[in-house]
């Protein structure tokens, strides 16, 4: 079996924002010559998500909305995480709600997807820079 390691660089100039990583993570598949096997995509940053879903702007606009009523962001003083001096307590939950990571298998070399479905990194704490981590393993 063999196993292929790459970690993906994101800078969002917002707070929260919505990546299609797809291209990269098959640019990954691709990479490691990995046919048949399984990719795992995991958020290495605990403000930030991976998630599986449509590429549609409303969809993405919903997500926001939602998100924010479930868990906003202001004010900052309504969590206890946020005592330590953090502002960001809000993201650790919208976090947990989207997910830290999805798991692919591979098929002669290509992500095995129903319709429609993407790779996404969700950003909830952003302006600075973070990572995702893509692991292959496979033959």
């Amino acid at each position: 079996m063999k196993s292929y390691r790459k970690e993906l660089w994101f800078h969002t100039p917002t707070r929260v924002a919505f990546i299609n990583i797809t291209s990269q993570v098959e640019e990954c598949l691709k990479e490691s010559r990995i046919r048949e096997g399984l990719v795992l995509v995991n958020a290495m940053h605990i403000t930030a998500s991976v998630f599986i879903n449509d590429d549609e702007r409303g969809l993405h606009h919903d997500y926001t909305l939602w998100l924010e009523k479930l868990a906003p962001h202001e004010p900052v003083s309504q969590y206890r995480h946020n005592d330590t001096g953090e502002d960001n307590a809000d993201a650790h939950i919208k976090r947990q709600v989207m997910g830290r990571e999805v798991v692919v298998a591979s098929t002669n070399g290509k992500l095995d997807f129903g319709p429609w479905e993407q790779i996404f990194y969700g950003e909830f704490d952003g302006r600075r820079r973070k990572r995702a981590l893509v692991k292959i393993i496979g033959e």
